[in-house]
């Protein structure tokens, strides 16, 4: 069985554009997801999905500077993005995971995708309902399931945002939740806007960067930084 772990990364956010590549404690925002993802023990390879514009042609650069491999495509289907990894790559399982999560944990990969596995579901995540902190959102799905999800996904909303059409049709898809122990997604650790980046320097900033702390050792070091 291949696991694919698909980032999807683009310079042209409307509210912080360039966040990918922004500083983050010696190293852009992307690389950290990038090694982080990489750590998964079910990770077999890590693709970049980007856009095919010009902008992007840094994210490329990057991702492969780390020996990451890149899909180009659409702006707006991001579905479409997708897709084509999956195949380039034969893979059997893909795990979705964003640009703007740089805290992300690799084990919290690995359960997400023995979730799917163990209870054979099609989809499996920790989105819906949330209860994980705001950056540590992960998805899991068959390579089959994709290509269904690419194949019927119509709507501009359910392109942009992927899995959105099996986590709104939950009795169309067999599915799986993973749940964090304790409700923990009033916490705030993605990178959207310029603040969200100092406060997660300031997580980092104290911790050792290899190798990456998990959501246990944040925790601990957030308590010690909020004011």
């Amino acid at each position: 069985m291949t696991t694919v772990v698909v980032v999807q990364a683009r310079t042209g956010a409307t509210r912080y554009p360039e966040k990918v590549l922004a500083d983050l404690c010696g190293r852009p925002v992307l690389e950290h997801v990038l090694t982080r993802a990489a750590r998964a023990r079910c990770a077999d390879a890590v693709v970049v999905a980007t856009t095919a514009g010009p902008g992007d042609d840094r994210v490329e650069a990057l991702a492969r500077s780390l020996g990451m491999a890149v899909t180009r495509g659409s702006e707006t289907d991001v579905l479409g993005r997708y897709a084509p990894a999956a195949r380039e790559h034969r893979a059997d399982v893909v795990v979705r995971v964003t640009a703007d999560c740089p805290l992300l944990d690799p084990r919290l990969i690995d359960r997400v995708v023995r979730a799917l596995l163990r209870e054979d579901a099609e989809y499996a995540g920790n989105v819906t309902p949330p209860t994980y902190p705001d950056g540590y959102d992960v998805e899991a799905l068959t390579a089959a399931c994709l290509g269904r999800l690419d194949a019927e996904a119509s709507l501009p909303h359910e392109r942009e945002h992927v899995t959105l059409r099996a986590r709104d049709h939950p009795g169309s898809f067999r599915t799986a939740t993973v749940r964090c122990r304790r409700d923990l997604s009033g916490i705030r650790l993605t990178v959207d806007v310029p603040d969200d980046l100092v406060r997660i320097r300031a997580v980092l900033g104290g911790m050792p960067a290899d190798p990456p702390p998990g959501l246990g050792a944040v925790l601990a070091r957030l308590q010690e930084v909020r004011p």
